[in-house]
């Protein structure tokens, strides 16, 4: 894939948002700053609700010129004709997942250390989501990775690579050097009380990260 669209990697949650129509809006607000590919992730909507969702949100991003990608589910995201899915290790392989979604879909795979890096990219994978790159409280379990580790994976595989996990303003160009393509952030952008220029700044910031 264009490594250039994962500089600003939007992941949703809607913890933020008022309501279904806000939620929204805070997604084309991401987009418009710069944010080129956006992952749904919903952990506890009933499969029906997150199709509804995912067929919005997939329009949504289709119009506004990004990448759709559902989270954790290939079938949701075959059914609402999404970009990409993107599975964590606990998830479905990669390798299903394309099975699943044929060999224009976009497939991301979560990876802690080089040996899950090289066996996604094995399977399949398109890109990496490498983390977590700082303590986060978006996920409880996800403990930090060195920035050596970091650095390790991007050099192991040929696919690009985004970090994710408690990256802000105040730290993502602590990642220079490591390799990266990208940031993916969610408080970052959607806690932020103007999610554009949340999004300008980051995908500012990112751009001097990976030089």
């Amino acid at each position: 894939m264009d490594r250039t669209k994962l500089r600003l990697y939007a992941v949703t949650d809607r913890a933020w948002a008022a309501d279904g129509d806000s939620f929204f809006r805070q997604v084309a607000a991401a987009v418009a700053g710069g944010a080129d590919i956006v992952q749904l992730r919903e952990k506890h909507l009933d499969p029906q609700a997150f199709l509804t969702e995912a067929k919005r949100f997939v329009a949504l991003c289709r119009e506004q010129g990004a990448l759709s990608i559902i989270n954790d589910s290939a079938e949701i995201a075959a059914q609402a004709g999404a970009d990409g899915v993107h599975v964590g290790q606990g998830d479905l392989e990669a390798s299903h997942a394309r099975a699943l979604l044929g060999p224009d879909k976009l497939i991301g795979v979560s990876a802690h250390t080089v040996e899950e890096a090289l066996r996604a990219q094995a399977a399949g994978a398109d890109y990496l989501g490498v983390g977590a790159a700082f303590v986060t409280g978006t996920k409880a379990d996800a403990s930090p990775i060195s920035r050596e580790t970091i650095r390790a994976i991007t050099a192991a595989v040929n696919i690009p690579v985004v970090a994710i996990g408690g990256i802000s303003q105040n730290n993502i160009l602590q990642l220079k050097g490591c390799g990266l393509d990208g940031v993916a952030v969610v408080s970052a952008l959607f806690a932020q009380p103007d999610v554009q220029a949340a999004a300008r700044e980051l995908k500012r910031l990112s751009e001097e990260m990976v030089r």
